[in-house]
């Protein structure tokens, strides 16, 4: 076993100058383990990835049982395998009867470039309408697509043909036109510091998109799998996408994505080119097999029920002099101060206590809570006093 500071510098590729650098040894329920036994509640869920928990018994169970079939046995979309087809059986069970064919690919990315790409391929347009402070993910044509200029600059020139409006800003709508091949929006805006769209503007957008003939594609990445007390938070807003993208927290904690559109919409990659969109290891059977569990720990285990009001026990706890705003849907959380050096001391602070906060890329000056779904009453009440020990400590060593 190597958990060294040194090899993790030295011979991993580093995203920034000052990374977390705490070693992980295991993982269970809500927290990890250093080496030393130290405990962390990891409120960020690994960014949103492990809503069930870590090592949800169930979801480990699956892979173990997967793992004894059999692991990859060829590209996507050739061989006919159980796992990749119980989870597409399933999750368009839990879909509107439109949403009815699944693609399977290996990240949340992945699967906005192949919205993308089907968007363009079934409306013969180029056009591509985004929001201004959106994230879509680091690959080339997701970043076309998202909305912070100073992540983009350095990678530039980027896709052509990409328009930005605001988000929730009814008259921004019109410049969605004729020539438009798709939408993408975050139902929820994560990055830019959980960003909640009115119900009038989210059908007024979907209205938008079928008198123009453009996709809507909703990217709930970040949002989905119960994150905001629904399956999916487009439900809550009586609205139904062209296009859905999922990932983080579809797998239990392995790498899956996935965007789901019509069936006769996704036949446009079979043809004019054939093989329009490829994966080596999209629709991997053993994340398959973790993401069909976690449906089914989520439905077991009738989690949706709770998130809503834990979310709201959560908040209620959380009053401190230094917080300035506190903005929430179900256990999604953004946290404002009065800076980002303030939000990157309480962060600091946290990790000496134990409790495990993050800051956001877009929104530097709040942070982000996201805790697991299995997360309990006890769990909230002692994280929650970690935090505002975090915020304290953070005001008085300022």
């Amino acid at each position: 076993m190597d958990l060294t500071a040194e090899s993790f510098l030295t011979y991993l590729a580093q995203t920034t100058d000052s990374p977390y650098l705490i070693s992980i040894d295991r993982a269970e329920g809500l927290y990890l383990y250093s080496p030393d036994g130290k405990r962390y509640a990891d409120l960020i869920s690994g960014i949103g990835v492990t809503s069930v928990g870590h090592r949800h018994p169930h979801v480990i169970e699956a892979i173990r049982q997967q793992l004894d079939r059999h692991m990859h046995v060829m590209v996507y979309g050739e061989f006919i395998q159980s796992a990749p087809n119980l989870l597409a059986r399933k999750l368009t069970s839990k879909l509107p009867a439109g949403l009815n064919c699944c693609y399977f690919v290996n990240s949340g990315t992945e699967a906005n470039e192949g919205a993308l790409k089907l968007a363009k391929r079934h409306t013969g347009r180029t056009e591509m309408v985004s929001f201004r402070k959106s994230y879509h993910g680091s690959t080339h044509g997701s970043m076309s697509v998202s909305g912070n200029e100073v992540k983009k600059q350095a990678f530039r020139p980027l896709l052509p043909d990409v328009a930005f409006i605001n988000f929730n800003v009814e008259d921004d709508l019109q410049h969605i036109t004729e020539r438009t091949a798709c939408v993408i929006v975050e139902t929820i805006q994560g990055d830019a510091g959980v960003r909640v769209p009115s119900k009038r503007y989210m059908k007024l957008l979907r209205k938008r998109c079928d008198d123009t003939g453009a996709m809507l594609i909703l990217d709930e990445i970040q949002c989905g799998m119960g994150r905001t007390g629904t399956l999916f938070a487009f439900e809550q807003f009586d609205i139904v996408p062209d296009i859905l993208t999922v990932a983080k927290a579809f797998g239990g904690g392995l790498p899956i994505g996935c965007f789901v559109a019509n069936r006769d919409v996704m036949r446009d990659f079979t043809h004019d080119p054939m093989l329009g969109h490829i994966t080596t290891f999209g629709g991997n059977p053993v994340c398959c097999a973790a993401a069909l569990a976690t449906l089914e720990v989520i439905e077991n285990e009738r989690l949706l029920e709770k998130v809503e009001q834990k979310g709201k026990y959560f908040e209620s706890l959380l009053t401190h002099r230094g917080i300035k705003e506190i903005r929430r849907i179900g256990l999604m959380f953004a946290i404002d101060f009065e800076s980002a050096d303030v939000v990157s001391r309480i962060v600091e602070e946290g990790k000496k206590l134990g409790v495990i906060c993050y800051w956001f890329l877009s929104h530097p000056y709040s942070f982000r809570i996201a805790p697991p779904l299995t997360i309990t009453n006890d769990e909230i009440k002692e994280s929650a006093a970690l935090i505002l020990q975090a915020v304290e400590n953070a005001y008085i060593r300022s």
